[in-house]
């Protein structure tokens, strides 16, 4: 029999701890009580070993590429903030040990608007705000415990970065992809800038101030996406995509679909015309013309009766009439007539009494128009104005913005040779100091040398710093090129790219542009800089209006009538109080600072709050109703290590039998336990990113454990493997209290795996490997029909991770509730899922067999697979 005796000198099973401060406890065996203060001591204790494993950019191999939207440096954190960078971190630590070679960077946004004019309420430079502003959140972001690469941090504000900045747009010019235009562009008439036309909302109002925007003419740089606009449209059907679900809805729909052409002609007023036609054949035409909208910008232009547009292709100008009478195609208030070619712009044509300027001396004839086509759109691209295919309300990327915080556009006008580029080895363009003046904007033209050179006043939409940030991360401190381009061909594409979906249209654009034409540069390995989106909801708090007023007030100003109808009163006047859920925000007195969180319950338990009972891409309504399941849960972890360590420290004078069939119960009950909700903790960090679900599963093995019979933790092998596993796989969300129980656990006596190389002993807690499934255990491989779960085999996990589809199919057609399902039924197709170590499933898709049809024979697996 195997018999233990309690008596048994349990000494003799120490092994010695290393002193070292990643695995020496900060409150040992006499703290019983889990207190907010013993929190505050153990994440003072574990903050500054607690970096994580640092990118080895010599060894890119194996990379995981996790990258969060960089935050804009408003001074403080919120929760929204607390919530990403958690994601982001749990992921990253996940990764790491899984055995990936993790790069997780942060830097700042930190050009913009809000800054320039927080700065001048306050008298101060905006780059000394901004400065402040971003000591503070990088403490914040340090105390919330996150393992950011800081030696790759960067700020778009700096000169070493707008430097690469200004550079790219130089790219962009010299490919004619940026250009100068007088246009009619949005004005915000409180900021004082020009908003693209994405950022003005449905309602015509600016996305930042709210205020109506007007229209104004202004001369504007544009940058030329609707040149890859077919490539990015194409781009949302790259099968390395994955878990882009509704963004690739709207970004096809922010695109349009590309059923047309769009061309850039010079008009007699010298302004730049975009023509989209469907037909570029026509603009062969030589008695083509351009129809106006009555309201055009161009009517309002000087001779505006006598405007025309030079058309290169066949050689004349195309007369320009205002009219709203055509058909214009949608969102264009431009059309391209060609009476040659279509009756109905004939008769527009006899009616504008154009025919007195038709001078052509040879009769037209629109004979092959697919080799005419062919010829405009090679022409086009040869001449470099368009040719290419885009949709009619796609418009190009206005970047000019009047304000002075923002990256200089490197351009100067020189009164002699018109808008030149600033040369590449002058560059970067700096800012120059807040209150110099105009004359700070004199210089000498880099062309002709002529004195009285102008810098150009505008500066770049910040979308332009944010769209090729995640390049520069990889290659941060580089003088000498914008990046190594071999290092981004090793690290590139972004693995897994965590934001918020207000981002999902604007920023996501600009940056797939970016990526796919550095991509056609030979920069970029891929055109999709992104492989995975993980869209993470708001945070959103409670708040409290005067039904009357719509005034937001404070919690503490109300009194609750009926909590499940939201009904409130004010306190002081009775009024009737309107109760919702809205994003949290200062101006709604609804938001909670991270700072309050962090001090009242500490970093982790706000960390493991976050993360908690909603899935990371769900709004998350923050109430502290959610918090004692998390309070609570923590207390348990602490108390089962207590009893951990008393089980195998006490001296009983009782007599166990290792061998017996409880006791061998028990410790299968542990082993499957463990294998369990390793698999589905696992699953969720890994595949799914519900790390709310996770959290469920890890209290599920808490559970397991917390029932546990004392004599089965004292010589159970299974409690113990069982009780790391919970610890390490709760490292990544809570890792400074994860490596507090880590150290107890491993100052306990006795063990029992000693030998084993499953745990590194005398290493911390988030250097250990991510716990496996064991090779014996029993997984599903789950067979659906239709959606439908018809069976489920169990297979050894050393099976399972060799089964192919093939595989799958032949287990399937021996199966008698599949094969008795399918015997009056067509298969249509089948595909496979293998998530190794976790499950597979294999899903038949059937349909009614007609009387006219054969049955499938469920013997001939090759005869189910049918078109």
């Amino acid at each position: 029999m195997h018999v233990l005796r309690q008596t048994l000198h349990l000494r003799a099973y120490r092994f010695s701890i290393s002193s070292r401060l990643l695995t020496q406890s900060c409150t040992g065996q006499e703290v019983t009580e889990l207190t907010n203060d013993v929190k505050h001591r153990i994440e003072a204790h574990w903050r500054d070993s607690l970096s994580g494993g640092q990118f080895s950019v010599t060894q890119p191999s194996n990379k995981y590429y996790v990258l969060s939207m960089f935050p804009y440096p408003s001074g403080n954190l919120h929760m929204g903030h607390v919530r990403v960078y958690t994601i982001s971190d749990a992921v990253a630590r996940f990764q790491r040990m899984c055995g990936k070679n993790v790069f997780q960077p942060i830097g700042w946004d930190s050009f913009g608007l809000p800054a320039e004019n927080a700065a001048n309420q306050r008298g101060v430079e905006p780059a000394a705000w901004t400065e402040q502003n971003i000591a503070q959140m990088k403490k914040q972001l340090q105390r919330l415990g996150c393992s950011f690469d800081w030696k790759h941090e960067l700020s778009t504000c700096s000169p070493k970065y707008y430097k690469w900045t200004q550079y790219l747009f130089l790219m962009l010019y010299k490919q004619g992809l940026a250009y100068q235009n007088e246009a009619l562009v949005n004005w915000d008439p409180v900021d004082k800038t020009v908003l693209a036309d994405e950022q003005v909302d449905d309602n015509g109002c600016s996305w930042r101030s709210g205020a109506k925007v007007e229209k104004k003419l202004l001369k504007q740089w544009f940058i030329r996406t609707s040149a890859f606009a077919k490539q990015l449209l194409d781009g949302l059907e790259d099968p390395t995509l994955r878990d882009w679900r509704d963004i690739i809805n709207l970004q096809r729909h922010w695109i349009g679909d590309c059923d047309g052409y769009a061309f850039t002609l010079l008009t007699s007023a010298g302004n730049l015309l975009r023509v989209w036609t469907t037909n570029p054949e026509h603009l062969k035409d030589p008695d083509a013309f351009i129809v106006l909208r009555s309201n055009h910008y161009l009517s309002k232009v000087p001779n505006a009766d006598v405007l025309s547009v030079e058309n290169p292709f066949s050689g004349t100008a195309l007369p320009v009439v205002f009219s709203n009478e055509p058909s214009f195609p949608s969102n264009c208030d431009v059309y391209l007539a060609a009476p040659s070619f279509r009756t109905q712009d004939k008769e527009l044509w006899d009616m504008f009494c154009l025919s007195f300027l038709n001078n052509s001396e040879t009769a037209f004839n629109p004979g092959n128009w697919e080799e005419m086509r062919r010829d405009v759109v090679q022409s086009a691209a040869r001449l470099n104005i368009g040719g290419y295919r885009v949709s009619s309300k796609l418009q190009d990327w206005l970047i000019s913005r009047q304000r002075y915080w923002g990256t200089p556009i490197p351009i100067v006008h020189c009164p002699k040779c018109g808008a030149v580029p600033v040369p590449e080895d002058h560059l970067p363009v700096q800012l120059p100091p807040r209150q110099a003046g105009k004359d700070a904007l004199n210089c000498a033209c880099p062309k002709c040398g002529h004195a009285q050179a102008k810098r150009e006043t505008d500066t770049m939409d910040t979308f332009v710093d944010s769209s090729w940030y995640y390049l520069r991360f990889l290659d941060a401190h580089n003088d000498e090129r914008i990046f190594d381009k071999n290092l981004v061909a090793e690290c590139m594409p972004v693995d897994l790219y965590i934001g918020g979906k207000e981002h999902a249209v604007l920023h996501l654009y600009y940056a797939r542009f970016i990526n796919h034409f550095l991509h056609s540069c030979g920069l970029s390995p891929t055109s999709e800089p992104f492989s995975r989106l993980l869209v993470q909801g708001m945070v959103m708090g409670r708040s409290y209006r005067v039904k009357g007023s719509g005034r937001y007030v404070r919690e503490h100003e109300v009194e609750i009538v009926n909590a499940k109808k939201n009904q409130a009163l004010l306190k002081d006047t009775k009024e009737s109080v309107v109760i919702s859920w809205e994003k949290m925000s200062k101006s709604k007195l609804n938001g909670v600072e991270p700072d309050d969180m962090f001090n009242e319950y500490g970093t982790d338990t706000t960390r493991l709050i976050i993360l908690g009972d909603v899935a990371p891409t769900s709004h998350r309504n923050w109430s502290s109703a959610t918090f004692p399941g998390i309070l609570n849960w923590q207390k348990r972890l602490w108390l089962t290590l207590q009893d951990f360590h008393a089980a195998r420290s006490e001296t009983l004078q009782e007599t166990v039998d290792i061998g017996s069939e409880a006791f061998l119960a028990e410790d299968a009950k542990l082993f499957d336990a463990r294998n369990f909700y390793i698999k589905g903790t696992t699953f969720n960090y890994r595949h799914a990113h519900q790390l709310s679900v996770a959290i469920s599963k890890m209290q599920g093995l808490t559970n397991s454990l917390r029932r546990t019979p004392k004599h089965v933790q004292r010589y159970g092998k299974q409690f113990e493997r069982a009780l790391a596993a919970q610890i390490i796989m709760l490292a990544p969300m809570a890792p400074h209290f994860a490596s507090e129980l880590w150290s107890k656990f491993v100052a306990v006596p006795g063990r029992l795996n000693a030998s084993s190389s499953e745990l590194q002993w005398e290493q911390d807690v988030l250097a250990q490997r991510w716990p496996d499934i064991d090779a014996a255990y029993q997984l599903d491989l789950s067979i659906k029909v239709n959606g439908f779960e018809n069976c489920v085999i169990k297979v050894s996990r050393t099976q399972l991770d060799k089964v192919s589809h093939s595989d799958a199919l032949d287990i399937a057609f021996n199966t008698q509730s599949v094969t008795s399902y399918l015997i009056d039924k067509k298969i249509r197709t089948t595909n496979f899922v293998l998530y190794p170590g976790i499950e597979a499933i294999l899903n038949i898709y059937v349909e009614k067999v007609k009387k006219s049809q054969k049955p499938v024979n469920s013997n001939d697996a090759d005869k189910l697979l049918v078109e």
